[in-house]
């Protein structure tokens, strides 16, 4: 593997870490961020939406440029919220 991309992971790796020590220190988070991703499901910009609202109202921080991290935290409300509409 090269050293970059050695690199790009253990930044995403770490950014990760916080996020779950976040998460972990105050769980309203997971629950508010699901509340957040369900407004705004299906809008044409949701993602931008999401990570606005989020950032304004949880201790999570996403910047306007995304790191990977951020977008994987992006996608996984949306598997969440898929995963939640298949039950029904």
């Amino acid at each position: 593997m090269s050293s970059s991309v050695e690199s790009r992971q253990a930044r995403m790796i770490d950014e990760l870490r916080v996020f779950i020590k976040k998460v972990m220190s105050d769980p309203t988070i997971a629950v508010k961020s699901m509340e957040i991703a369900r407004k705004y499901k299906g809008e044409a910009n949701a993602d931008e939406l999401i990570a606005r609202e989020i950032s304004a109202n949880t201790t999570i921080r996403i910047p306007e440029s995304w790191s990977e991290a951020d977008k994987m935290f992006l996608e996984i409300l949306h598997d969440v919220l898929d995963d939640e509409e298949a039950l029904y």
